[in-house]
């Protein structure tokens, strides 16, 4: 297998890992206000992810190092065009990182639904661009023979994409209302087990939206696996609200989490050999060879990978099984 090609894949995987895991950080934080009507509420939802937003977190900047060594021409016109939706999204996520860190600083009432604020709209506003983002990478934007971006931003927003920024937050905000159905105990699982069933049918009625305007507006139905995996994905949000109407919850957050897996393995099977699509003209569009850096640098590379991310992996998983018992009243401070 030839390394750009190997390097196509490990950064697909670190999206949908990065998709799978804080995915339902971005759904938590999004229901806060919904399922938190007091502070001992709002607090519960918060320990739910606690000890492990951050680390999910890892998964996008190491996707984003991946891109930058690997295919770097890819990395420069993708920061470039994109500028004001990631410096949007990275303003957020700096909000979400601050609220989560100073609402416990005082326990002054109007102070922490400021920082709760800060929490939702810091988990909405990147769900929503994710979306965006990942649906312009195949739809096309005005890329030239320079490989530089020759739009604006409002180049990026049209109704397929919108429509694949909604998906994604609703996708992502179910995902999070699972998460909680095995976080939380009584009466508050049985509120994210609700909202999870009031979130399935607008979830469903967007995801169908997301994949009649991806055969209308781009290509990737062209390639058989990205087909395959779309549907793949429309089959298994389907298990995952029939499971949690049964009472499910476990099966329910299995299949919601490989729902945003089959929805990225789709994307990117669609995309290949392109990472970014040229609407101007498709012998423009960024690929794995026209963009990748040289062999030597994707030797070292691939060696450094094989060598530290299983250490990455074996301590995420330590982190997961140290904290998987559900959150209760009793376990938060006073």
């Amino acid at each position: 297998m030839e390394l750009s090609v190997l390097w196509f894949i490990l950064v697909a995987v670190l999206f949908a890992g990065f998709f799978l895991l804080e995915g339902f950080d971005y759904g938590v934080g999004i229901l806060l206000p919904f399922l938190g009507k007091n502070d001992l509420k709002r607090r519960l939802v918060i320990n739910t992810i606690a000890p492990v937003w951050d680390g999910n977190e890892v998964w996008m900047i190491t996707a984003g190092g991946a891109l930058f060594a690997a295919f770097p021409h890819v990395y420069a016109t993708l920061f470039s065009g994109f500028y004001m939706a990631l410096f949007l999204m990275l303003l957020a996520l700096i909000v979400r990182g601050v609220a989560f860190e100073f609402r416990s600083r005082d326990d002054g009432r109007m102070w922490r639904r400021v920082w709760d604020f800060g929490i939702t709209c810091g988990s909405a506003v990147p769900a929503l661009l994710w979306g965006v983002a990942v649906a312009n990478l195949i739809k096309g934007v005005p890329i030239n023979a320079k490989m530089l971006y020759a739009g604006t931003f409002f180049d990026l927003l049209s109704p397929y994409t919108l429509v694949a920024g909604v998906a994604f937050l609703l996708v992502f905000t179910f995902h999070g209302a699972l998460f909680l159905t095995l976080k939380l105990e009584g009466e508050f699982m049985l509120r994210a087990r609700q909202a999870a069933l009031v979130l399935g049918v607008p979830t469903a009625a967007s995801c169908l939206a997301l994949a009649g305007l991806t055969y209308t507006n781009t290509d990737l139905f062209n390639s058989t696996l990205a087909g395959t995996a779309f549907g793949g994905a429309v089959g298994a949000f389907a298990l995952a609200y029939l499971f949690v109407r049964n009472q499910k919850c476990g099966w329910a957050f299995g299949m919601s989490s490989l729902t945003i897996l089959l929805i990225t393995a789709a994307f990117f099977a669609g995309l290949f050999p392109r990472l970014i699509v040229s609407s101007l003209n498709p012998a423009w569009s960024l690929t794995i060879y026209n963009a990748a850096s040289t062999p030597y640098t994707l030797k070292i590379m691939t060696i450094a990978a094989l060598t530290l991310v299983p250490v990455v992996l074996a301590y995420q998983a330590w982190t997961y099984w140290v904290f998987r018992k559900r959150v209760s009243p009793q376990d938060l401070e006073y």
